[in-house]
Parts: C-alpha cells; sequence; structure tokens
C-alpha cells in the first residue's frame, strides 16, 4: 500500500483555518483564540455565534442588531410546516431536519454567495430557524401543533418553551445555552468537512448546511450521544457497571461515548458537560443516568487511561437532556442546532480564497479487462 494513502485522511491538514483549534495532547479548544470554558462562563450561544460568524466578539450595537435580527426571523413558513407534517412521524429527527433545511433554499434567496449582505441574512436565518423545525418536529411526530417563537424569550429558553409551551427554569436554560456553546464548533470534523466539500462548488448555505446535517446523522459523529443513554439505560444502575464495561472491552466493543480522534486527554468539552449536569440535577434533582455515567467512567479510566482513550462530549450531553425530558432521537438534531454557526463560520471563511475540493484516489482494481458477452458468463 502507497505511503502517502491515509485512510479517512487521518492526519491530512484539508484546509487552512482561524476559526477553532484543538491542542489534544493538553485537552484544549479554543474558539477564534478564547477557550471554550471562557466563553461558557462569560458568554452566550448568539455571542460565541457571532464570534464564530464574524470573527470578533461583537460590540454592544452588533450584540444588539444580532439578537434582534436572529429573533425576528424565528418564524418559518407555514409551507414548511405542511411539509413537515407529510413526513412519516416515525422518521428519524435528523431526516426531517435535513429535508426542512434544504426546502428552505427554495424560500429564500441564497444562490449568490458572492452577496455579503445576502449571505448574513442567510446565516441570521439558519441560525434562527433550526431551533424551531426542531421543536416543530418533536411536536408534529406526536400529533400536535407546533408552537410558535415568543420574540420576548432568549434564545435558549425559547427553544425550552416550543418544546413544551411552558417557560422553562432559568438553571436549565442556562445550562443548555452552554451545552449549545460546547457543540457549535470544532474544527475540521466530518460534517464541517462534508459541508465544505459541498461550500466548495459555490452551493447555496441551505445546500451546505443540509449536507452536513446529513453527514451529522451518523453515529460515529453526532449520534454517538443518542448511544450514550441507551448504553446507560442499559446498564440500569451503577453497581452494574464494572461488569458491563469488562464484558464490553473483553468482546473488543466500542464503549459509546469513549475516545476520540484528536483528544489524548479526557475531552474539555466532556469535563465542563459534566460540571453543568452537577448543576443541573443539584436544582432540580438527581438523575440515575448520571449515576450510571459516573461509575461507568470510573470502571473504562483503569482500563483505557493508559490508551489515551477518555470521555468525549457525547459522554454526558444526553445525559442533560434527558433530565430536562428531551426525546433520545432528538439528541442529534441538537448538535445541529448549535454546529450551524460552526458550519457556516467555515461556509463564509471559505469564500474568500474557494478552491474546489477534488481530492486524488489510489486505483486498487484490475486493468485492461475484455467486456464479456451475457451469454458466456457463467
Amino acid at each position: 500500500m502507497p505511503h502517502d494513502f491515509m485512510p479517512g485522511l487521518a492526519g491530512v491538514p484539508a484546509a487552512k483555518s482561524a476559526i477553532s483549534d484543538v491542542d489534544g495532547a493538553r485537552g484544549v479548544l479554543e474558539y477564534r483564540g478564547i477557550r471554550v470554558e471562557e466563553l461558557c462562563a462569560s458568554s452566550s450561544y448568539l455571542e460565541t455565534a457571532y464570534l464564530l460568524l464574524f470573527g470578533h466578539l461583537p460590540s454592544r450595537g452588533e450584540l444588539s442588531k444580532w439578537t434582534e435580527d436572529v429573533t425576528r426571523h424565528r418564524r418559518v413558513k407555514f409551507t414548511i410546516i405542511d411539509l413537515m407534517k407529510c413526513l412519516p412521524e416515525h422518521g428519524h429527527p435528523m431526516d426531517a431536519l435535513q429535508a426542512a433545511v434544504a426546502a428552505l433554499g427554495m424560500f429564500y434567496p441564497g444562490r449568490n454567495v458572492k452577496d455579503v449582505e445576502n449571505n448574513y441574512w442567510s446565516a441570521v436565518r439558519l441560525v434562527a430557524k433550526l431551533p424551531t423545525i426542531v421543536a416543530a418536529w418533536a411536536r408534529l411526530r406526536r400529533g400536535d401543533e407546533a408552537i410558535p417563537p415568543r420574540d420576548d424569550l432568549e434564545f435558549s429558553e425559547n427553544f425550552l418553551y416550543m418544546m413544551t409551551e411552558s417557560v422553562p427554569p432559568a438553571v436549565w436554560s442556562e445550562v443548555f445555552d452552554d451545552c449549545l456553546i460546547l457543540h457549535a464548533e470544532h474544527t475540521m470534523n466530518a460534517s464541517t468537512f462534508t459541508g465544505m466539500i459541498t461550500a466548495s462548488t459555490l452551493a447555496d448555505p441551505y445546500t451546505v448546511v443540509a449536507s452536513s446535517i446529513g453527514s451529522l446523522k451518523g453515529p460515529l459523529h453526532g449520534g454517538a450521544n443518542e448511544e450514550v443513554v441507551q448504553m446507560l439505560k442499559e446498564i440500569g444502575t451503577p453497581g452494574h457497571a464494572r461488569e458491563f464495561v469488562v464484558q464490553r472491552l473483553a468482546d473488543k466493543r466500542k464503549l459509546m461515548g469513549f475516545g476520540h480522534r484528536v483528544y489524548k486527554v479526557k475531552d474539555p468539552r466532556a469535563v465542563i458537560l459534566q460540571s453543568l449536569s452537577v448543576k443541573l440535577f443539584k436544582a432540580c434533582g438527581s438523575s440515575p443516568l448520571y449515576d450510571v455515567a459516573v461509575e461507568v467512567e470510573r470502571a473504562a479510566s483503569e482500563h483505557l487511561d493508559a490508551k489515551g482513550i477518555y470521555p468525549n462530549v457525547d459522554f454526558y450531553s444526553g445525559i442533560i437532556y434527558d433530565k430536562m425530558g428531551i426525546d433520545v432521537d432528538l439528541f442529534t438534531p441538537l448538535f445541529a442546532m448549535a454546529r450551524v454557526s460552526g458550519w457556516l463560520a467555515h461556509w463564509l471563511e471559505q469564500l474568500h480564497e474557494n478552491k474546489l475540493f477534488r481530492p486524488d484516489q489510489i486505483y486498487s482494481g484490475e486493468h485492461n479487462r475484455s467486456y464479456v458477452p451475457l451469454n458466456e458468463r457463467s
């Protein structure tokens, strides 16, 4: 096998970017040079989205305008809701989200990606409307009407309201907003790369985001947080955790929520999410899943620490969403709601010096074969 072939492009730089950086050895994640710990402590999701998209922390006036623009564009056209009502209610929410986002592009001008003003409004619409679509599908598939957004509620507060038609406790909104910050961006991951490939053809941003959603759906990417909660529920009690971990590793099966292509220490997002879990449970009561998770991490550390395998972002995020009563199959759409700002940041960055992605391949098939007529084939 040629030495220059890297399966999955592991370790192969595909672009230059000033959006985010990961130090996998030290467990550091920065957005535009600012550590995520600081953003979770001091910022909001909308402010962080602005930072990712436009490269700097907004002034008071810029943040006010950005927030107002996003707030005014939360609503989706009734025909999008009608389209979603035609989808099978048992279908995966990521499929409904991808279909709705792709359809958005038919309602708004976005094909001229050289129009800076129009690109701004495309970013506003996508950041604003994805939560409305996710919340609408959560209700429509149960036969309930979608709840329209409320302009007097903050971004995360409004989303949780649209899910339940009740204003959530303040701690829920605070914790959920930090979850969105932690999922907003993460360098050259699979869904971002997918979006960049689509963007390199100068496709409109709605198509770019729809393609990224398709990539995020996979269980080796965004879908992993669903499998973590399912695994913890299968374990059932903290007392069964060690036996489960030992057997799982003996069978050479993956322990969901552990390991990362880049991090060789505990994912800094997992560290923050664990503290957010404690904050939420202290205010709203404990979660049996959290107790199981702690025991799973303790048992796994005895076998995996030496290999540099630790909990990643998926390990604790689903526990938080589960405590809020959010269905497991909606966890990945929540990921997409957050990551759309990162996808769009890479889209905008790529437009500055765009080059069509056209990688080469190493052919491993035969040459000079002859066509065999159908009646002569065995």
